[in-house]
C-alpha cells in the first residue's frame, strides 16, 4: 500500500485549475508525503508529459487526480438567465463570455494514458469509476483512490473497489467532490471520519480545512492515515497560484460555498461576484465553468480579486509562503507535538 512507503502522512491535494505544479508534486513526495498531479482541465497529453516529468526529476511515488464527467448535459434554459446577468461583468471586463458546453475532460484518454504509464496513485472526484475502471487500473499497479463527502458515497466507492477513500469535509477549499450537486446538508470532516470509520475496511484520507499540524494530527487520531492538504501549500514558491489568489489567502477574509464561479458548489473567499451573483447561480457545471472562464481570467491577469476565483478552505489564514518541502515537514513535526500533548492529557 502505497501509504505505508510515505515518511510523513500528508498528502498533496490535487489543486487543479492553475496552482497545480510538477515542482510542487515533486517537493512534497520528495520531503516524505505523497505529491499529486492535476489532471482536471487538462488534456491527456499535458498529463503524460507532466507524469514524465515528475518521473525525471524524482523516483518517490505520486498521484494524478481525475474528473468524473458529467452524466448528462444541463438544459439551456436552467441557465440562460444567469449567462445574461453575466453580460454586464463581461462589458467591464473587455472580454466575451465563453460559450456553454458539455465535455468530458479528455475522459478516454487520460484513462487510456494512466493505465499505460502505471502511475502509482489516481484518485477520482465528482463521483466513482464503474468497477471495471477501477479493476483496470488496479491491475496495472495503480492504487485507486475515491473522494467521498458523505457515508453513502464511501459505500459506493469502497463496494466498486476502491482501494482507499478521501473523505472530503465541509470545510475543504475549491469544488466540493460529491458524486450529485444536490442541496444535502455537507458533512463535516471529524463526523464524516468517525461516520465512515466505524464500517469502511480500506484506508481513509482526510481533507478539509487541515491547515496546522494540530489538524493532521486531530485527523490521524480521528481514525485517518494520512491528511490530504491543499490550501495550506497555495503560496508555496512551487505553487503555480496567482499573484491575486496568494494576496487575499494571506488575509482572515471570510470563506463561502458558491455556485457562481462554475455551477458547480465551490469554497472560495468571499468577494463582490460571489454577493452579486451567487444566489442567482443554478447547478450548471461544467457549462457555467466554460461560461465565465474568459472572465477569471481577465482577473487575474488584472489583479481584480473581486471577479476571480479565490478557492481557499476555511483555514486559509494560516498557510504560509514557505517552500513546499519545509511546509510539508513542519506540518508533520507540529502533529507530533501535538499527538504528544494529547497524550500527557490522557495521562500518559
Amino acid at each position: 500500500m502505497i501509504l505505508d512507503t510515505l515518511e510523513i502522512p500528508i498528502v498533496l491535494a490535487p489543486l487543479a485549475g492553475g496552482p497545480a505544479t510538477v515542482d510542487l508534486a515533486v517537493a512534497v513526495s520528495d520531503a516524505g508525503g505523497l505529491g499529486f498531479l492535476a489532471a482536471g482541465y487538462r488534456t491527456a497529453a499535458d498529463v503524460r508529459e507532466q507524469v514524465g516529468a515528475v518521473r525525471a526529476r524524482s523516483e518517490r511515488p505520486f498521484g494524478v487526480n481525475v474528473f468524473m464527467p458529467p452524466a448528462v448535459a444541463t438544459e439551456p434554459d436552467v441557465y440562460a438567465s444567469y449567462v445574461e446577468r453575466l453580460q454586464g461583468e463581461a462589458d467591464r471586463a473587455g472580454v466575451r463570455l465563453g460559450e456553454p458546453r458539455l465535455d468530458d475532460d479528455d475522459w478516454e484518454a487520460k484513462l487510456a494514458a494512466l493505465s499505460e504509464l502505471a502511475v502509482p496513485v489516481v484518485s477520482f472526484v465528482f463521483g466513482c469509476p464503474a468497477p471495471e475502471v477501477i479493476a483496470a487500473l488496479r491491475a496495472r499497479g495503480t492504487s485507486v483512490w475515491v473522494t467521498v463527502t458523505s457515508p453513502a458515497e464511501a459505500r459506493q466507492a469502497e463496494d466498486a473497489g476502491a482501494d482507499a477513500l478521501v473523505l472530503q469535509g465541509y470545510e475543504a477549499g475549491g469544488h466540493r467532490a460529491s458524486f450529485t450537486d444536490g442541496d444535502e446538508a455537507p458533512y463535516g470532516l471529524l463526523a464524516l471520519l468517525q461516520l465512515v470509520g466505524a464500517r469502511a475496511n480500506v484506508p481513509l484520507i482526510a481533507t478539509g480545512g487541515v491547515g496546522t499540524g494540530r489538524g493532521v494530527a486531530a485527523v490521524l487520531a480521528a481514525g485517518a492515515r494520512a491528511a490530504q492538504i491543499g490550501t495550506a501549500f497555495l503560496r508555496c514558491p512551487e505553487a503555480g497560484t496567482s499573484a491575486v489568489h496568494r494576496a487575499a489567502l494571506a488575509t482572515a477574509a471570510p470563506t463561502a460555498l458558491t455556485r457562481a464561479f462554475t455551477g458547480k458548489p465551490a469554497r472560495s473567499i468571499v468577494n463582490r461576484f460571489m454577493r452579486e451573483h451567487g444566489d442567482a447561480a443554478p447547478s450548471a457545471y461544467p457549462e457555467l465553468h466554460h461560461v465565465t472562464a474568459p472572465l477569471r481570467q481577465a482577473a487575474r491577469a488584472s489583479g481584480d480579486p473581486d471577479v476571480v476565483n479565490l478557492w481557499a478552505g476555511q483555514a486559509h489564514e494560516l498557510g504560509s509562503d514557505e517552500p513546499a518541502a519545509v511546509v510539508a515537514r513542519r506540518l508533520a513535526d507540529e502533529a507530533r507535538i501535538a499527538l504528544r500533548h494529547a497524550n500527557e492529557l490522557l495521562g500518559e
